[in-house]
């Protein structure tokens, strides 16, 4: 009798520690899904961006064609991208794309005085930053949930039960840096005036 009491004792602390780790991936799991949806906003928010972007600088700059079709066929790639990895190329590729187009912009100061384009830099700018943090919250409930169902003993529930590794969203070195325009640093710029800015006097 006692033994049965034991066995079934033993059967039900290993059924209640089943159901913890089974809500614990759970939570974990839609935690990470709640955090993709936030980076999928920004990206969304950047994506609508993009075509006034273009299409102010076309006003002034419209002999560069094919900067502007890299840059929207890069936002069409992110738009269309149906896996981490994929989304994280795209990303890569319209960061890139960005710069260049922001490159065009630096020969004429006429649209980098346009209040239009400003108000699109600077829209665009606080966008990055909140691409930036939300990669980062997504990361890391990432990094939590693989480490639960990777480790003992979750790793000997997770596979029979449906859960599986997420991807991070990896974006490459050279495109971490958010696509600000910032022309103040630059020797040689037009101020708004028109006229040219001073450089700085070299250091000895």
């Amino acid at each position: 009798m006692g033994f049965l009491i034991a066995l079934l004792v033993v059967v039900v602390l290993v059924a209640l520690m089943v159901m913890a780790l089974y809500n614990r991936f759970v939570t974990m799991r839609n935690r990470s899904q709640n955090a993709w949806a936030q980076v999928d906003v920004q990206l969304r928010r950047r994506y609508d961006l993009i075509p006034n972007l273009v299409e102010t600088v076309k006003g002034y700059a419209s002999h560069e064609r094919e900067v502007f079709e890299r840059v929207t066929q890069a936002r069409s790639m992110g738009a269309s991208a149906q896996t981490v990895a994929e989304q994280a190329q795209a990303e890569n590729m319209i960061t890139s794309a960005l710069r260049q187009l922001m490159a065009v912009s630096e020969n004429y100061p006429q649209l980098r005085a346009n209040e239009n384009f400003q108000q699109l830099q600077a829209e665009l700018a606080e966008t990055e930053d909140q691409i930036a943090v939300a990669r980062q919250i997504y990361n890391d409930t990432v990094l939590m949930y693989n480490n639960a169902i990777q480790t003992f003993p979750g790793v000997m529930l997770a596979g029979p039960f449906g859960f599986v590794a997420k991807e991070y969203l990896e974006i490459e070195e050279v495109s971490r840096q958010p696509a600000k325009v910032d022309f103040r640093d630059m020797p040689g710029r037009v101020d708004f005036t028109g006229r040219p800015e001073e450089s700085p006097p070299a250091q000895q």
